[in-house]
């Protein structure tokens, strides 16, 4: 997994709880202090009930014609929202006492609507009031003895609840969101920073794999020191195998060559002889065809080493420099133009092997004229690591499309006259394959045959 989509996970899932955390605490804290809010007003309008209960139970005075003063203003208003009732339960005894600003109205009654007492022997709810306002209502029933049963009812303008609750729902919006935005921020700091270590693993192990180190090299948190030390570990343990495979390459080719250089040998000192023609004609193929798996055996060994990178411009001129010479008596003329930016992921060894085996054929082949390219591709988003291409020319004969795949395979020659063994384009084609390239042959410009292979590059 890449550091930078763990982040990003991360960072969501963060940004995601956060959001989800305070959307269920602001609608937790609105839900509070509205019943709060609720639970204040309702004492306040208890306060007036509880007045008005006293009234009620105060026999009238026949001379006193005012209604009961609460000490609020409001109740003397006309439908300002504020009122109260003293109403009979049975109607023809006594007349409704209410409040002036109820003006010839009636209070709803909570009963109708289905409230129940409270175990303080109260209703409150809310009701539609004159005018079609939001009222916020207590009600009680008294019962008086003789005088009769009575419903005190007192209301007030829910409108002060509702601007209160929306008042703190837009300072605790406001809250919040800030809250969030700091969150969010710091959620973007502890991420970005606390992976950071691992985005320095993950860039180490990219120069590892590239060549341009060979270990995990800084400190490291105590979370990520053992994982950087068990990766240096594994990185040892890996060139240990691939020494020891190595080691036991060079000693099984030791082991058969000095048997079979017996048998050369003997079979020489008798070369009159046919069976020892016979011996000697299939030593050969034994001697080719045990350099040939043995090579095979060593590359793959070595292929498992991480981090080596060969500079492909100075391996290509030496190798140019040596086929001149070979080649001297025949004044083939070999030109290169080759990307001084150009590496092999890989050991230079193999890549001289490779490359000296088409430039060599190349110059067999060839008129006058080898023409050698190298380049480097770099790939599209789906496949970021960059191509080696090398591209051999030769001015010959040229080969048809049966002949190219003819050369191809292991031990095929069309000329007998020319030296080799015939294994030089399948050890290309087999060592192109283990690094993970190609070789593919096709029609040069200069007329003769075109060899291109690619192989990984940095």
């Amino acid at each position: 997994m890449r550091a930078s989509s763990l982040a990003t996970r991360l960072f969501l899932s963060a940004t995601a709880w956060v959001v989800v955390i305070l959307l269920i605490t602001g609608i937790i804290l609105s839900s509070v202090y509205r019943s709060a809010t609720e639970r204040a007003f309702d004492r306040r309008l208890n306060l007036y009930l509880r007045t008005l209960v006293a009234e009620a139970a105060t026999p009238p005075d026949p001379n006193d014609h005012d209604a009961p003063s609460l000490g609020e203003p409001l109740f003397e208003l006309p439908l300002s929202g504020w009122y109260w009732e003293i109403a009979p339960v049975d109607s023809d005894k006594t007349e409704v006492r209410a409040s002036r600003s109820l003006w010839d109205k009636k209070l709803p009654r909570l009963e109708d609507q289905g409230v129940e007492l409270t175990l303080s022997g109260i209703r409150q709810g809310y009701v539609d009031g004159p005018e079609d306002q939001r009222l916020r209502m207590v009600e009680r029933p008294v019962d008086l003895g003789a005088d009769g049963k009575f419903r005190v009812s007192v209301a007030g303008d829910a409108t002060e609840i509702f601007e209160e609750t929306r008042t703190f729902d837009y300072y605790l919006g406001g809250t919040f969101a800030a809250l969030s935005i700091v969150l969010v921020l710091t959620t973007i700091f502890q991420v970005r920073f606390g992976l950071a270590p691992l985005k320095r693993i993950s860039d180490s192990i990219a120069d590892i794999r590239s060549g341009r180190a060979e270990r995990l090299e800084g400190e490291f948190p105590v979370e990520i020191a053992p994982l950087a030390r068990e990766t240096n570990a594994l990185i040892d343990a890996n060139r240990a195998i691939v020494e020891r495979a190595r080691t036991h390459v060079g000693n099984l080719a030791h082991a058969i060559k000095t048997p079979l250089s017996v048998i050369v040998n003997e079979a020489a000192g008798r070369s009159a002889d046919p069976f020892a023609a016979k011996v000697l004609e299939q030593a050969d193929v034994m001697r080719d065809q045990v350099a040939h798996h043995l090579e095979r055996a060593r590359i793959a060994a070595r292929l498992t080493i991480i981090g080596t990178v060969t500079d492909v411009a100075p391996a290509i001129a030496a190798l140019r420099r040596t086929m001149e010479k070979i080649h001297r008596d025949r004044g083939i003329a070999i030109d290169v133009e080759a990307d001084a930016a150009a590496k092999f992921r890989g050991e230079r060894q193999d890549l001289e092997e490779m490359a000296g085996n088409l430039v060599d054929n190349a110059c067999k082949w060839a008129d006058s004229r080898v023409f050698i390219e190298v380049l480097v591709e770099r790939q599209g988003a789906a496949d970021p690591a960059p191509k080696l291409r090398i591209i051999v020319d030769d001015d010959g004969r040229g080969l048809s499309a049966d002949e190219r795949a003819q050369v191809s395979r292991r031990g095929q020659r069309l000329d007998e006259t020319k030296p080799g063994s015939g294994l030089g384009l399948s050890i290309v084609v087999d060592l192109a394959a283990l690094y993970g390239g190609s070789l593919t042959l096709g029609t040069a410009p200069i007329g003769g045959l075109r060899a291109e292979l690619v192989l990984p590059g940095v």
